[in-house]
């Protein structure tokens, strides 16, 4: 679906830094060959998560989803040189596909997949992270952020995508869709926690940003 109008979609991709050659080819090969290609973070969004990784200059990444790994590259940009990103997703026919494109980003050797359930994988996680991305099943994003919270440092932030669920967040759907329910519970579980400080921008889907004080 469109999440903006046309023409300021158009106008806004139009003045951002373009997507490397490698993202412009995974963009290309998801949409191609993947099923559902919009949960790609695609060109805007990719441009913002990178900025972001740029900002914050994060040694550590978690990000919970990894679909075909357009993200995970996006914030490997912007990670110190001896950084490392951990990346989780329980779905494995996508694995060969994205450990290809970290191989050709440059950044194979600082980026790890693990395949499997993130309830489990991340109790398990020895490091502490400078930032995490959630961007996975639904259901579990309060309990995701629940797992990850005490392993961010201070300062660290904490980014979940979909926040605004296509807009159904505001609609009756949060009543009776048990993924829009989740994610509003989401919304109000962050901006009632005093560990953290938030602002839930509306880029594209919508992406909740919470910094850890």
């Amino acid at each position: 679906m469109e999440f903006l109008p046309k023409e300021i979609d158009e106008y806004s991709g139009k003045h951002t830094q373009s997507e490397t050659k490698i993202l412009s080819d995974l963009n290309r090969e998801t949409h191609i060959k993947v099923l559902i290609p919009r949960m790609l973070s695609g060109h805007i969004q990719g441009r913002i998560l990178s900025m972001f990784s740029h900002m914050i200059q994060p040694k550590n990444i978690l990000e919970i989803g990894t679909y075909t790994g357009y993200s995970a590259i996006c914030f490997a940009e912007g990670m110190k040189p001896n950084g490392k990103l951990i990346t989780i997703d329980i779905n494995n026919e996508l694995e060969t596909m994205a450990n290809s494109y970290f191989e050709k980003s440059g950044f194979g050797n600082q980026i790890e997949m693990k395949i499997g359930n993130a309830m489990d994988i991340i109790p398990e996680l020895e490091l502490d992270f400078d930032l995490v991305f959630i961007d996975a099943d639904k259901n579990n994003y309060s309990n995701y952020f629940d797992l990850v919270i005490d392993k961010v440092n201070k300062g660290g932030f904490i980014i979940a995508d979909n926040v605004l669920w296509s807009g159904k967040v505001t609609t009756e759907e949060v009543t009776t869709d048990t993924d829009t329910k989740a994610l509003d519970e989401y919304n109000k579980k962050i901006h009632e926690d005093s560990r953290v400080e938030n602002v839930l921008m509306p880029v594209r889907d919508g992406l909740m940003v919470a910094r850890k004080l």
